[in-house]
Parts: structure tokens; sequence; C-alpha cells
């Protein structure tokens, strides 16, 4: 009994590292959903994902209901997965959330669980996503919600879009479909 004590002692801070490490690729991460269930990245190889940060419960957010147009129209070739932030618009949430979302924009994108996507500490994800030394593309921030990052079918980083710009510009259609 002594001996397991000093080995979970001794490896206790390596448990705790390995928790907040970003993985190499984009297809190593394993992320919870708002459902409760786990998206894994790994599924969608072969496919491009757009990854967003959206509000959650924000009213009257076109947004929402042109990013599933678009992941209908491309669903063949693009996952999207949005990220409900923490860092804007209301304070974290529940299922309330989700049924807002469905209810209101009919998404059928997968939903993650809310994460903190920008300052010192954001989910490992945004990590990968906004600097260059993980993405290997650029560093990034993330300058309110519906900042967009689009993926390559190969796992990478080809293109990050600013919230203004919308699923529907040209520039997001032509990332898409090259």
């Amino acid at each position: 009994m002594r001996v397991k004590m000093v080995f979970f002692i001794v490896l206790l801070p390596f448990m705790v590292l390995a928790k907040g490490k970003v993985p190499r690729s984009i297809y190593d991460f394993k992320v919870k959903g708002l459902n409760g269930k786990t998206i894994d990245f790994s599924k969608f190889r072969g496919k491009k994902i757009l990854i967003v940060n959206s509000p959650s419960m924000a009213d009257d957010n076109p947004q929402y209901a042109e990013i599933e147009a678009a992941y209908q129209k491309y669903k063949d070739k693009l996952v999207v997965v949005a990220f409900l932030d923490k860092d804007y618009g209301p304070p974290p949430g529940s299922k309330k959330d989700v049924d807002y979302s469905k209810k209101n924009y009919h998404v059928t994108f997968p939903l993650a669980a809310k994460v903190v996507v920008n300052g010192d500490n954001p989910a490992p994800i945004y990590k990968w996503l906004l600097q260059s030394k993980y993405n290997k593309y650029k560093d990034t921030e993330i300058k309110w919600d519906f900042q967009k990052y689009l993926i390559n079918e190969k796992g990478e980083l080809v293109a990050e879009f600013d919230p203004k710009i919308r699923v529907t510009s040209q520039a997001v259609i032509d990332a898409i479909e090259k």
C-alpha cells in the first residue's frame, strides 16, 4: 500500500500536466459535447473541419442559421464543431443552451461544452488553434463570437476568419470548396 501511495505522489504532477497538454494533431482531440457525449476529432479524418466559437442564447443571430446551411450543403466534405464560449455572452448554462440553439436555429452540427477560448489559459483545442507552435499556420486571436477556423482534410489549419466574415462570404465558400 505504501509503495502505491509513493508511486501516486510521484506521478501526480505529471498526470496533472498531461491533462492540459496540447496534442500535436487536431485528430488527437476528444472534447466533451454539450450533450455529455464525446466529440472525437479522429472521426473527421478526410473531411474539412470548421471550428467556431459561438455564444449561447444569442438572440437574433443569423450566423447560426448560415453555419447550419453550410454544414448541410457541404456535409459530405465538411464537419462543423461549435464551441460555446465562456469568454463572451451570458454566463455558463446547461441543457438550456442546447435547447435554445436547436429550437431557434435548428442546428444539427456538434455543439461542444462551454470552454474558455481566450486569455491566459484557453482550452487545449484553442491553444492549438491560436498558437503557431501547435497549429503550424500562424498565431491568431479571438476577437469575438463566431471566429472561424478551417482545417483541411489533412488536419492542417489553413484559414482563419474574423467574426464579421460570414460563412456565406465568398472567401469562406472558396476555402471550403478548395
